[in-house]
């Protein structure tokens, strides 16, 4: 697998090496800040919205940020050695942004005490080593809400990519949402075992066709899906991205994260010298998880609907998560009322009752 490291300086930075007053913009180096993703940054997926909020802050930084990426990591001692290497070269911040690097980032920030280290979606943290992610279930309810509107057969589909407890988390969130508002709807989930795989992704996608899904939703990070939905004549939805261009007819509305969010605030703290630990979960209060980009297929009602369940999430009043709940075994997972704890959601590792099967173990 070819990895493939790009450095970027936004234009500014030439600009800012005019002297005003006499100082040198030229004179105070920029900060260096290293993204290291798993995939390409043409999947239109997880590694695209991440290169794209990597894009929106160097361009809003101008020249006081330098950013570096390393695309094409896979999850094995390449992780280690290109984090290290992206330390050894003077980045002060380094984001490793899939859960497959969190091993590879502990070390290596013990490794490096002066440079801050900043890992997506796992659960270690250190003096000098942060945990971010992003509440994308927040994402698939709303979509799920979309789904359970739209299908007419009330069977839905999900391409899972690994079984973890985020994207267990995902896909829960949408058979609740779907079935808030079509209580008959039901889920089907294969998985493919990879982040991004198009060929798989395609394949599952058929499968779940076949079986009469005609609203599917993924958790992987090609645009296949969303092009087998177009060539078969059903629904899909963006993920991590507008994903129109591939599908303008089968895409019902995209779940977009906003990466860019946690980025700015985290290279602020670190420009300004008082970067500590942190364990971040943003979501749609926060402003890095929304709806968005919905299909013309999808009637102004249903857009309403969807955007009226964002609202209620942005203030508190809607948790996807809220009992009762029951897993697909009919056991008790939540009472009436109750809202589940972020330490139980990040630990998620059975079916809500809706979706078909079990989780693999």
């Amino acid at each position: 697998m070819r990895i493939l490291f790009h450095i970027a300086r936004a234009a500014a930075l030439t600009l800012g090496m005019l002297s005003l007053g006499g100082v040198s913009h030229a004179q105070m180096p920029p900060l260096k800040a290293g993204f290291v993703y798993i995939g390409p940054t043409g999947d239109h997926g997880w590694t695209y919205a991440h290169d794209q909020a990597r894009k929106a802050i160097e361009s809003r930084f101008g020249g006081r940020v330098q950013t570096t990426f390393v695309e094409n990591v896979p999850v094995t001692a390449d992780a280690e050695r290109v984090i290290r290497d992206l330390a050894l070269k003077g980045h002060k911040i380094i984001f490793a942004t899939s859960f497959g690097y969190m091993n590879a980032v502990e070390k290596v920030s013990r490794q490096f005490p002066n440079t801050v280290f900043m890992h997506a979606t796992g659960y270690k943290t250190g003096k000098n080593y942060g945990i971010y992610d992003v509440r994308t279930y927040e994402g698939t309810y709303m979509l799920g809400v979309v789904a359970g509107k739209m299908s007419k057969s009330g069977k839905l589909g999900v391409v899972g990519s690994t079984p973890i407890p985020e994207v267990i988390r995902n896909i829960n969130a949408f058979t609740l949402g779907a079935r808030s508002v079509n209580p008959a709807a039901s889920t089907r989930v294969i998985w493919v075992n990879s982040w991004f795989d198009p060929g798989k992704e395609r394949e599952a996608a058929l499968a779940l066709i076949s079986q009469g899904a005609d609203v599917l939703m993924q958790n992987t990070d090609s645009p296949a899906v969303v092009q087998t939905a177009q060539e078969k004549g059903v629904y899909a939805f963006g993920w991590n991205s507008d994903m129109t261009q591939f599908g303008g007819k089968a895409q019902l509305a995209a779940s977009r994260l906003h990466w860019d969010v946690i980025y700015q605030q985290e290279i602020e703290k670190v420009l300004a010298n008082n970067w500590k630990t942190v364990d971040l979960w943003y979501g749609v209060k926060e402003g890095a998880v929304n709806i968005e980009q919905f299909g013309s297929a999808v009637p102004e009602e249903i857009q309403k609907l969807a955007l009226d369940r964002r609202d209620a999430i942005k203030i508190g009043k809607l948790h996807p998560f809220t009992g009762p709940l029951k897993d697909n075994n009919g056991k008790e997972m939540l009472a009436a009322g109750k809202v589940m704890a972020d330490a139980d959601l990040r630990k998620m590792s059975v079916y809500v009752e809706g979706v078909e099967g079990s989780v693999p173990k």
